[in-house]
């Protein structure tokens, strides 16, 4: 689509002070697009929602109104950091809403990836609406769609799941990193003051950890990914493996093996620990983490992580093996 085509012009956004060119360029192009209406943002907590959402404020403030769904799903502390950052310190009108009871109960029992997958846009997709119906006067959606999305996806960015919304809100696209690359979306991240930790934060998926607790999802297993997931950033945060290594998490798979624990025997699950490089994603390799380390994140995981007696490495790059295992 010609008005879809990133400008020939445009300059790629590598310093501070283009970052703030652009800014000053995209507030003007909101007011002027929205006037005194309002918009709707789903605030997810990723870099693109959230980059979007710290634009919008400067733009127009109060008038933007960001509804975070916590799911369930989501890292720790995630949730809280959303919260923190956008209500309590750039003043945002952030609606939050608990629907962990309701996501997993839906998931309950389903353990197809691509069941789970649908069954978590689908439900996103309802609550989303039904916060957007429960507020009066607003005409404009806005989207972290970045270039990438434009060129792979066409104009609406569906992975968000906010483009399944019904047609009778009728709401008006407001899409103003829609040009951008992700380094560039970092970039004026940083310049617009939000944390290091939430404009560098590393790739994660549309279904978050409903991927990575395979099978049909427990609330038992859930934790043990949210627990060992924490260690394992901490403890590569603590070794200079932050920004080197790609995108590392865990994976609890649902079943369990026999152990020893506190000298007795155990029947507990096994966490797998994945950390890859990558340029495209289309290809991966494995990161060589010091032995000493692992075995350092190994100790803390079964020992600070209930349920856990084991913890496995995966050493298969891309191809023959996918980054996420489901």
């Amino acid at each position: 689509m010609e008005n879809n085509k990133r400008p020939e012009s445009m300059e790629r956004i590598s310093t501070e002070a283009l970052a703030k060119s652009f800014i000053d360029e995209q507030i003007a192009a909101v007011k002027k697009q929205v006037g005194d209406k309002k918009v709707l943002l789903a605030l997810s907590g990723g870099v693109d929602s959230s980059v979007v959402a710290a634009l919008l404020i400067k733009a127009i403030g109060k008038n933007l109104v960001c509804v975070h769904v916590n799911h369930g799903l989501l890292r720790k502390g995630e949730p809280e950091q959303v919260v923190e950052v956008f209500r309590n310190q750039m003043d945002a009108n952030l609606v939050y809403v608990d629907a962990v009871d309701r996501f997993l109960d839906k998931l309950k029992g389903v353990a197809e990836p691509e069941m789970k997958r649908k069954i978590i846009g689908a439900e996103f997709i309802r609550v989303f609406e039904e916060e957007a119906r429960k507020l009066d006067g607003i005409e404009f959606l806005a989207q972290g769609t970045i270039y990438p999305d434009i060129l792979e996806s066409g104009p609406v960015k569906a992975h968000h799941n906010v483009g399944g919304l019904p047609e009778d809100l009728k709401f008006e696209l407001v899409e103003p990193l829609k040009f951008l690359f992700k380094d560039e979306v970092r970039v004026v991240g940083k310049t617009l003051g939000l944390p290091d930790g939430m404009v560098y934060r590393q790739p994660f998926p549309g279904p978050g950890l409903g991927v990575r607790c395979l099978g049909a999802i427990t609330r038992d297993r859930l934790e043990c990914v949210r627990e060992s997931d924490a260690i394992l950033r901490e403890e590569f945060m603590k070794n200079g493996l932050e920004g080197k290594v790609w995108q590392y998490f865990t994976v609890v798979p649902d079943f369990k093996s026999v152990g020893v624990k506190a000298g007795k025997r155990s029947f507990e699950y096994p966490v797998i620990l994945r950390a890859v490089n990558t340029v495209d994603a289309m290809t991966a390799t494995v990161e060589d983490i010091p032995f000493p380390l692992l075995e350092h994140i190994t100790d803390r995981i079964t020992k600070e992580v209930k349920g856990v007696n084991r913890v496995l490495y995966d050493l298969t790059p891309k191809p023959c093996g996918t980054i996420e295992w489901e």
